[in-house]
């Protein structure tokens, strides 16, 4: 099979690399640049996260079903940055990269809810489906995601993510490692 977008996605990730390096030159990166650090952090956290499940909130003739496999870094400071692929509502296979988000955890004093949001760059709404995403520019588009989850026992994480105004996605994080 032939997948032009997750190559163009690869070319993205491959040309962001060099100034994840650069920015090691520097005494301490800002905070809102360490998403493009790959560098692993004493505190950092690791996931594989699924989606099994996304609800749209009006009726499309073309939706299809909709899954996400990915992977998440969550530093001791609440600061993520993760990739996903994912088949798209269109069933294009797609891609997000965000270097961008926070978690703020136990919400309201309660232990293990939390809320957490990401931002990045998604590629893979491509004709006919262009105009189904805000600020489509050659299948990418720019991605802000907000979710209110639950971490249970073991680090295992359950959350709801707003798609905008499209739908909810059901998704689950596992923990692969902690670096100590």
């Amino acid at each position: 099979m032939n997948y032009p977008c997750l190559r163009r996605a690869l070319h993205v990730l491959l040309l962001l690399f060099p100034l994840a390096a650069s920015a090691e030159q520097y005494a301490k990166p800002s905070p809102y640049w360490d998403g493009f650090n790959f560098m692993a952090e004493k505190g950092d956290r690791y996931y594989l996260k699924v989606s099994p499940y996304t609800v749209h909130f009006s009726y499309d003739e073309y939706h299809e079903y909709v899954w996400l496999a990915g992977f998440e870094r969550e530093r001791s400071t609440g600061i993520v940055a993760g990739f996903a692929y994912f088949s798209n509502s269109f069933g294009q296979p797609s891609v997000y990269y965000y270097p961008w988000g926070k978690i703020y955890r136990d919400l309201a004093g309660i232990d293990g809810l939390y809320f957490k949001w990401n931002a990045g760059l998604a590629y893979g709404y491509v004709e006919p489906y262009e105009d189904k995403v805000p600020f489509v520019y050659n299948g990418f588009s720019p991605g802000v995601f907000p979710m209110l989850g639950y971490e249970s026992e073991g680090g295992f994480h359950s959350q709801l993510n707003l798609l905008g105004t499209a739908g909810l996605m059901l998704q689950f994080s596992i923990p692969i490692h902690d670096v100590r």
